[in-house]
């Protein structure tokens, strides 16, 4: 089974390790998934976020 990785300097979905780490966020298990990586992240940021000022 092949990962899928968001490049994020060009925002486009990659199967496999196409581009250098620093260009890549994943693996995902679907290229839907890899697809939906920067709403994921930025959920994912605002939820650490929120925690991190709730303990401040």
């Amino acid at each position: 089974m092949a990962d899928f990785w968001f490049n994020t300097k060009t925002h486009e979905v990659e199967e496999g390790k196409v581009s250098p780490a620093v260009d890549r966020a994943g693996p995902y298990a679907t290229r839907e998934e890899a697809a939906q990586a920067i709403e994921t992240i930025r959920a994912r940021n605002a939820r650490l976020d929120a925690e991190e000022a709730a303990d401040d």
